[in-house]
């Protein structure tokens, strides 16, 4: 299919992250867009400052006049997040519109561009962001499809000038529902394959036989920049030519060294078989956060960019929303939120936070996301937020799924071994923490609707 033969765009849970990226993306190139999300949030919210039209209310008489009168040129594009019984999810089934989902769209927009595709079950946002500045601050023009907000463009997404003969797209390529195999890239970054949406693969097995197909689908001459920490086996299916570069923190064929802390900055040199660069600097704390960007490191160096620009680069990036963002530091405490929701990203996370306050006393509110996820991962998750000094749990954010019996957030605090701990509702937090500030450092953490606290907790700290 051509998106040119079509005249009008309609989405299915505008309000998501990739969604929204693709709606503005539409926008920008003079489509006539509108979209359905159940909730309004200040994303929908800015779609609507820009110009789409968003309703919230599942009802098929909120169907814009053009595309009842037109199906046939009228484009529909679908969340997976949409529930098999949405009413105008339905209606356009009967009616027999084109629906794409959201990936299927993104590998159409993609096909003729050359393509730099960051997968991983964690840390793609943040790398694949960094990809994005590194080469808009250097002037390399593209176009990027991001699964965050990048915090230096105020977006998540970047729409290239027509610069170059052939398009080149950053894009974030998720595993999730097996989105990223309409995806065929001449980069591709995989930084992690731990197990995960084991709802939709069943077992970590065929979650690595699906990072084989990505990887198999890295064009010849291309290059893949893979994490050495992960799986051995994802390279199975590679196609013959394709460059492999392995990268890590402490090993690989590119690795950091010298690295030291000094305050929020993390400064480190990196090793590189394409070229080595001293003295980086990056603002965005976390030792993840300096393995994201060594990725990212190698990708600009591939495609040229000189070290000195790497290295203003690196140093001008200002991280992503809700990824170890600082929102609030006075009166002696800090205030941190991170949208971390499977135990390896909240073990990065901690292990970060200690190192930047070895001796202060850190208090951690947790939302779980997804009963799945909990279940499987329970004695995880336990782990790693027993290394904060005190653990609030939320309830389960359910996102897509029903109650399981017995998993509850009950079920996780048993077995968390930090000193203090508890479970308060989502209503009360902020009125506990009025009457409760006895800690240094306060981090949000999770994927779930906890972000609509982050004000509220601000507005707090800033009175106490």
């Amino acid at each position: 299919m051509r998106l040119e033969d079509y005249r009008y765009i309609y989405f299915l849970g505008i309000g998501g992250i990739g969604m929204s990226a693709i709606a503005r993306w539409f926008h920008a190139k003079g489509f006539p867009v509108w979209g359905y999300d159940k909730t309004r949030t200040p994303l929908t919210e800015a779609l609507e400052q820009e110009g789409i039209i968003v309703h919230y209310e599942d009802d098929i008489t909120n169907l814009p006049q053009e595309i009842l009168q037109d199906k046939e040129n009228t484009l529909v594009i679908l969340t997976p997040a949409i529930p098999a019984e949405h009413a105008e999810w339905n209606y356009l089934k009967e009616q027999n519109y084109t629906i794409k989902k959201r990936s299927e769209v993104l590998g159409i927009i993609t096909a003729n561009a050359f393509t730099i595709a960051v997968a991983g079950t964690h840390g793609k946002t943040t790398t694949s962001s960094m990809v994005t500045h590194l080469l808009h601050h250097a002037g390399v023009d593209a176009s990027a499809f991001l699964g965050g907000i990048a915090t230096n463009i105020n977006s998540n997404l970047l729409i290239s000038k027509g610069e170059r003969e052939q398009e080149l797209v950053v894009v974030e390529a998720d595993e999730y529902d097996r989105s990223f195999l309409t995806l065929f890239p001449d980069i591709a970054i995989v930084t992690s394959a731990d197990p995960d949406h084991l709802d939709i693969y069943g077992d970590s097995e065929e979650l690595i036989r699906t990072f084989q197909r990505f990887i198999g689908q890295i064009k010849p001459g291309g290059y893949l920049l893979l994490n050495k920490n992960t799986d051995p086996r994802l390279t199975a299916q590679i196609q013959p030519g394709v460059n492999v570069i392995s990268y890590s923190l402490n090993s690989g064929d590119a690795y950091i060294q010298n690295l030291t802390i000094e305050g929020r900055w993390f400064k480190f040199d990196v090793e590189s078989p394409l070229r080595n660069i001293g003295s980086l600097q990056l603002g965005v704390p976390g030792f993840h956060n300096a393995e994201n960007v060594l990725a990212a490191t190698l990708v600009a160096q591939i495609l040229q960019v000189s070290e000195d620009q790497i290295r203003s680069g690196v140093q001008s990036y200002k991280g992503v929303k809700r990824r170890f963002e600082f929102v609030y530091e006075g009166n002696g405490k800090v205030y941190i939120d991170d949208y971390a929701h499977h135990p390896k990203e909240i073990d990065a996370f901690m292990s970060s936070l200690r190192a930047l306050y070895p001796s202060k006393r850190i208090k951690v509110i947790f939302q779980p996301h997804l009963f799945t996820r909990t279940r499987d991962f329970a004695n995880e998750f336990a782990e790693s937020l027993s290394k904060a000094d005190e653990v609030i749990l939320l309830d389960i954010y359910p996102a897509r799924e029903k109650p399981i019996p017995g998993i509850t957030s009950e079920m996780l605090l048993e077995r968390i071994s930090c000193p203090v701990k508890s479970l308060i509702s989502k209503a009360e937090i902020v009125d506990n923490l009025a009457l409760n500030t006895d800690f240094d450092v306060l981090a949000t953490v999770g994927a779930g609707d906890i972000d609509t606290l982050v004000k509220p907790i601000k507005n707090i700290l800033e009175k106490v």
